[in-house]
């Protein structure tokens, strides 16, 4: 096992030696440049997002699921990403699920020794009845948790697709891995603080996984979230403001369509753009699986 020594996210940034007694202009100043070279770090790994994107989206139209997995901060990211899928693209709770070293009960306070618990890992993706369809991603920016490692052996093992997201080069997480995603973004402003650099990079990326693997799963029409789930008065206007950019038709008009989907908007912006009701709408998106624009095509 890497000594923390060893691992980049553990070293001394030399340029927040005096951190303690620098100005909260400076140290402001300080943490704004180095978290411009995040998407710097970030690009040089677009490949193995790419990769995993395919993997996501592969495992979404054969019924499977995307799980992250994660202990600390790690975790709460992964939980972060999955709860905004279904208000945001319609997806059962149970498509992307974020799995965290001590359970719910760790979000607010750390559970002693979760984390440095291989066993536990491959514990509780057997309790989460993990399958050859799905997909889990183990997120640790030193690359050295054992209840991440534990967690991806076990999804190799069962045929699953395992890959790993870390923020160190040769990361003990990365052997675990049939995709390894090492985010270098350098030495911390505090060392070995790695909810900042390290964490916001992998929240950038989890967004680029789930938001991409939404879109080839047909829940996007131009860039426009069409799969929203209106569930209080703030989602129901934008569904109206959806309505309105996609089809040109005034916001009276959205608001008559959409009262008669239930406020849903992707019927309601077939049933404008192709002229037909409800129910035809309704089978144009069942044939073209859930996509818009074939759908309207299809109609023509």
């Amino acid at each position: 096992m890497k000594k923390l020594t060893k691992l980049t996210t553990e070293t001394h940034n030399p340029k927040s030696k005096q951190l303690d007694q620098m100005s909260t202009d400076s140290i402001l100043q300080l943490m704004n440049e180095e978290d411009l070279l995040i998407p710097k770090a970030i690009n040089k790994v677009l490949p193995e997002i790419e990769e995993t994107v395919e993997a996501v989206y592969h495992s979404f139209i054969n019924e499977g699921r995307l799980f992250y997995v994660g202990a600390g901060t790690s975790g709460r990211i992964g939980l972060l990403d999955a709860v905004e899928c279904p208000p945001t693209f319609s997806t059962l709770p149970e498509k992307v699920q974020a799995i965290i070293a001590g359970g719910m009960d760790a979000l607010m306070v750390a559970v002693e020794g979760a984390e440095d618990d291989f066993d536990l890992g491959v514990h509780d993706l057997k309790e989460h009845g993990i399958t050859e369809n799905d997909v889990v991603i183990g997120i640790a920016a030193s690359g050295r948790t054992p209840y991440v490692k534990g967690a991806l052996s076990y999804a190799q093992k069962i045929g699953a697709k395992a890959i790993s997201l870390s923020s160190n080069e040769g990361s003990e997480i990365s052997e675990y891995a049939d995709i390894a995603i090492e985010v270098i973004t350098g030495p911390e402003i505090l060392t070995g603080s790695t909810r900042l650099k390290a964490a916001t990079a992998h929240k950038m990326i989890l967004n680029m996984v789930s938001t991409a693997s939404m879109v080839k799963y047909g829940k996007v029409y131009q860039n426009l979230m069409v799969d929203v789930n209106a569930t209080n008065y703030k989602l129901k206007e934008r569904c109206k403001k959806i309505v309105h950019e996609a089809t040109n038709v005034s916001y009276e008009e959205a608001e008559e369509v959409l009262l008669k989907t239930g406020f849903k908007v992707k019927p309601a912006i077939v049933m404008i753009l192709a002229n037909v009701d409800y129910s035809q709408a309704k089978l144009l998106l069942e044939q073209s699986q859930g996509f818009v624009r074939e759908a309207i095509g299809n109609s023509r």
